[in-house]
């Protein structure tokens, strides 16, 4: 006689939802299996071993799954034939149960079972043949739920992480529909909500008895951002490093990553910066993900919180202020910041870490945005020179600093980044003098001996391919 698994479903609250027919095999197999124990009906198993342990235990959620399906296998070879009991229908979102069906080891007879969908449709009142509902896992929902416009029952919603990642993912209602949060459907404590999408992971502490409709969805980002938001968060639960980083330990590669970016613009390479863009994307998404399992914030607070501080500050596109110049911009976006922010000066809220051309420019801006400023570019060419004379009678580090500061002003009234400038500047050396040292190696020349008059030779050379 071929190994029998006999599968149940405990149905989707209490004991008192049980089907006659799963009541009677627990009667009947001695030998019961419960995938978990974290169900109101579990009780009524009786006398049964439980897989809790193999979810504490493996490293992935497809490991437990084939775990689970190995020890019941195991278990029906044993004894001949075993009942297992899972949450809910065994065909709904049973992953388990699919795998036993595909396992040739065995013999799997499922009995029918209520599940969850059956009370949901009950409370929410509609028919869901009729409206079209499509059932998705709130685990998998960036991915599943790409493109869809609804109407959605979103199941295993079991935590806030999950229902925050459907709140990113599908950010806002149609014809002003809410979301409505299912919770406990069928117990004493049930709690049917329709929310406003901002509380969506706020109003409830939610668990493996939670889930969501969705009457309608819009979209909110692309579906390869949400692909790309489902890989950062894998790679957290999954890679050893990934798992140890935090905030403080991300900031190096956030700023390296940022370093690269400006000289994939500066390479003018489009692909160079496509990919480091990418890198960049991958550090803010990593850092929304640590935030995001903390509580504290999601990315999509972080996109919402930007967008509607650019709304504020842009009251010349959205509002009534009148802004006809990118200067006129600047002012009144100093003055909005400064107001939001409750500042007594101008220059507080500047980095004071920034690089130092940067941190004069936006010293200079800050000062400009009120009116403190040269009047043109022309006004800024005598301070230079009277700085360059004042270090020429005092070389120190005071005068060197004010002559560079004064040179920012010069960038800065020419809508040139004092920054790129340098940069670029070092870049083009750079290059020069690489050709110098090729040149004089194929010359036969040795550098370090070598008189001035050969090495202004071989620079004019090279200055002039």
């Amino acid at each position: 006689m071929t190994p029998r698994v006999v599968v149940g479903g405990l149905g989707p609250a209490g004991p008192d939802l049980l089907t006659a027919a799963v009541v009677d095999a627990v009667h009947r197999i001695p030998v019961r299996y419960l995938r978990t124990t974290r169900h109101p009906a579990a009780p009524a198993a009786g006398q049964a071993l439980s897989f809790d342990s193999v979810y504490d235990s493996a490293p992935s959620i497809d490991d437990v799954y084939a775990g689970i399906v190995d020890a019941l296998v195991e278990a029906a070879h044993e004894h001949g034939e075993v009942l297992y009991l899972v949450p809910g229908s065994p065909v709904v979102a049973e992953r388990t149960v699919e795998l036993l069906r595909q396992d040739t080891r065995v013999a799997v007879e499922v009995l029918p079972a209520l599940s969850f969908l059956d009370v949901a449709w009950t409370r929410l009142g509609i028919d869901p043949v009729a409206e079209g509902v499509r059932l998705v896992d709130g685990h998998q929902f960036s991915v599943q739920a790409a493109g869809e416009r609804g109407p959605l029952l979103v199941a295993q919603c079991d935590s806030r992480m999950v229902l925050s990642a459907i709140k990113l993912a599908a950010e806002g209602g149609g014809a002003g529909l809410q979301p409505v949060l299912l919770h406990h459907l069928g117990l004493p404590d049930e709690r049917v909500l329709a929310v406003d999408w901002a509380e969506l992971d706020r109003t409830i502490e939610p668990d493996h008895l939670t889930c969501v409709y969705l009457p309608a969805v819009t979209a909110s980002a692309p579906a390869e951002l949400m692909r790309f938001y489902e890989l950062v968060r894998t790679l957290r639960e999954r890679c050893p490093w990934d798992r140890e980083q935090t905030h403080t330990s991300l900031t190096r590669h956030l700023i390296e990553e940022a370093y690269e970016t400006v000289e994939a613009i500066e390479s003018g390479s489009a692909e160079h910066l496509e990919e480091e863009l990418g890198d960049l994307l991958f550090q803010i998404w990593f850092h929304s993900v640590l935030a995001e399992e903390e509580g504290e914030f999601t990315l999509a607070d972080v996109a919402r919180g930007i967008h509607d501080k650019l709304v504020l500050r842009h009251p010349h596109v959205f509002g009534t202020r009148s802004a006809d110049t990118a200067d006129q911009v600047v002012r009144n976006w100093e003055q909005i910041k400064r107001d939001e922010k409750g500042r007594s000066s101008l220059m507080e809220g500047i980095p004071a870490a920034l690089p130092a051309l940067l941190y004069a420019h936006k010293v200079q801006r800050k000062a400009a945005s009120v009116g403190f400023d040269w009047p043109s570019v022309d006004d800024v060419y005598p301070k230079v020179t009277e700085e360059l004379e004042e270090l020429r009678a005092d070389p120190s580090e005071e005068e060197l600093g004010d002559l560079l500061f004064a040179v920012v002003n010069v960038a800065r009234h020419l809508g040139v980044d004092a920054e790129s400038a340098l940069r670029a500047a070092t870049a083009k050396f750079r290059d020069r003098f690489v050709g110098v040292e090729r040149l004089a190696a194929e010359r036969g020349i040795a550098l370090p001996d070598a008189d001035l008059a050969a090495l202004d030779a071989l620079w004019d050379e090279v200055k002039s391919r």
